[in-house]
């Protein structure tokens, strides 16, 4: 029986998912795996029975990686499972932005008496521009980034792309006459709207600065959908001051900016419909399960893509290792010298970390096999997964 904790309300169509070889527990220091929204798991203290976790969104900035990496817990996220949802709430954000409607709504709300005479005589205030016809720049072309483009076409606007971390060739489906650029600096000058869409990581910390504001259109509308620290809030301020920026949206509101003039703060409601949250409770699940019965890895952060479905053999043996010389020889040396045969192979790396999953010919005991791979250089952690068909 596998003990699952869920650290925040996951949706029942999710939790559904879940057979009789599991049961939701309360005990985390008995749990084998997590499921996790947006709760800050950085300070917990993780049991030794734990094995995964999965988060039922796309970011993982709650979840300490580095440490789950070296512990041999793999952390799962769910990418694409809330794009249609983050990339309707973008739409919104941009036509808010370009309508002012966030300040015709608040003035709207202050009248008391006459109002369609008041109305009529002062509408002009809040007059905007149409989106058909203007250059949106989307940076990052991932599942929410080309959702995004593929709209705002169809909207009859123009659109630029850059994604620093895919090829083009790599990027997802695009309408082929969305123009795709190799840096920041050929789009952010073109554009009359831009919009992140970019993995909030070492590399894109700050990533919209003052640098950044400064080579774009004077006017110009930013929209972010992806992380707060994506964008120096001070040199955003300090842009928006300026009219650099006409106007800012983002769906992460702080002190700095709730009460600003040509800010629209949306309460991070990106992924926050129902079909969202069921889609992303159904993959978590099906992830985890997959992983805790078969070894499967799929949509990992920490830990690399290795599948080899359902195995057909006595036993499968996962193990996970840091990614250094000659491991896949010592671990088949391994087997050899406990008179195992290996029947299938998989390994696969991902910087610093490595992943095997063996299926072999025989039942061995699990306490045995810890014991034979106990102190060896490189080697976090030995399971074995035994195959009930052959009981």
């Amino acid at each position: 029986m596998y003990r699952i904790a869920a650290l925040n309300k996951i949706s029942p169509i999710g939790i559904k998912r879940l057979t009789d070889k599991y049961q939701i527990t309360d005990d985390l220091a008995s749990a084998h795996g997590i499921l996790v929204r947006s709760q800050d798991m950085r300070s917990i203290e993780f049991p030794d029975s734990l094995l995964a976790i999965a988060r039922a969104g796309a970011g993982v900035n709650n979840i300490p990686l580095g440490r789950c990496s070296e512990s041999g817990i793999v952390v799962f996220n769910t990418p694409g499972a809330n794009a249609n949802a983050v990339k309707e709430l973008v739409l919104t954000g941009l036509l808010m932005s370009a309508r002012n409607l966030s300040s015709a709504i608040a003035w709207t709300k202050t009248l008391t008496e006459d109002v369609p005479k008041i109305v009529e005589k002062n509408k002009s205030q809040f007059a905007g521009e149409e989106i058909n016809g203007k250059t949106l720049g989307v940076i990052g072309l991932g599942f929410i980034g080309a959702l995004v483009a593929n709209a705002a076409e169809l909207l009859g606007m123009n659109v630029l792309g850059y994604d620093p971390y895919i090829s083009v060739k790599s990027a997802h489906e695009l309408s082929r006459t969305i123009k795709i650029h190799d840096s920041l600096e050929d789009v952010l000058p073109f554009c009359d709207y831009i919009t992140i869409h970019v993995p909030f990581m070492e590399d894109t910390l700050g990533l919209f600065d003052e640098k950044s504001f400064a080579a774009m259109k004077q006017g110009v509308v930013l929209l972010n959908f992806s992380r707060d620290k994506i964008v120096k809030d001070t040199d955003v301020l300090r842009a928006i001051g300026q009219g650099k920026i006409r106007k800012y949206v983002t769906d992460f509101p702080t002190d700095q900016f709730v009460n600003v003039d040509n800010v629209i703060c949306i309460p991070h409601l990106g992924a926050s419909t129902k079909e969202s949250e069921e889609n992303c409770a159904v993959m978590a699940v099906d992830e985890l399960m997959d992983y805790l019965e078969n070894g499967n890895i799929s949509h990992s952060v920490n830990y690399p893509k290795c599948n080899m479905g359902t195995s057909a053999t006595p036993m499968r043996v996962s193990i996970l290792n840091r990614n250094i010389p000659s491991m896949l020889q010592m671990i088949t040396g391994t087997f050899a010298g406990m008179g195992v045969n290996i029947n299938d192979l998989l390994n696969r790396s991902k910087d610093g970390y490595a992943y095997t999953l063996l299926d072999i010919d025989s039942h061995v005991d699990e306490g045995d096999l810890k014991r034979a791979f106990a102190g060896k250089d490189g080697i976090i952690s030995v399971r074995a997964i035994y195959n009930t068909d052959f009981s």
